[in-house]
């Protein structure tokens, strides 16, 4: 049950997320080391976008990015990497929704699938580790 109450407390915060007004300044200028504590978007040359938290100008603090291939990350960054709470949405329809650190899928989290199987169990650096429940979407 601890498990099913932190995941549903994480997507609640995370959708409560992007109607907070933000209260860092606005980032000024172009991108450069003086992105420090600030909000504020940068599109990269091949389409992706990220919108959000700036600290010596890296991706740190709460954010979205957008790949040109539609799939989203929203949630923490830490040094210019997934760290923390935060939700993933590929272009196929799968969801993650848990945490990361470094950039990969670790400690509590819920993988569901585009077909309607889940997955609700603990991550290590990335992949599936410890203890966990899947479940098929039959509901086997």
């Amino acid at each position: 049950m601890k498990k099913i109450s932190f995941i549903i407390c994480s997507l609640f915060a995370l959708s409560t997320i992007s109607s907070i007004s933000w209260a860092l300044p606005d980032c000024v200028g172009v991108r450069s080391i003086s992105w420090q504590n600030c909000f504020g978007t940068y599109t990269f040359p091949g389409g992706d976008r990220y919108v959000g938290e700036f600290g010596n100008d890296e991706f740190h603090g709460q954010g979205t990015y957008t790949h040109a291939s539609g799939e989203k990350y929203v949630g923490e960054f830490k040094y210019g990497k997934r760290y923390g709470q935060g939700t993933y949405t590929y272009a196929s329809g799968d969801k993650y929704v848990g945490q990361y650190k470094n950039n990969l899928r670790h400690g509590q989290g819920i993988y569901i699938y585009a077909k309607g199987d889940k997955y609700l169990g603990e991550y290590k650096n990335g992949k599936k580790n410890g203890q966990g429940t899947y479940t098929y979407a039959n509901g086997d």
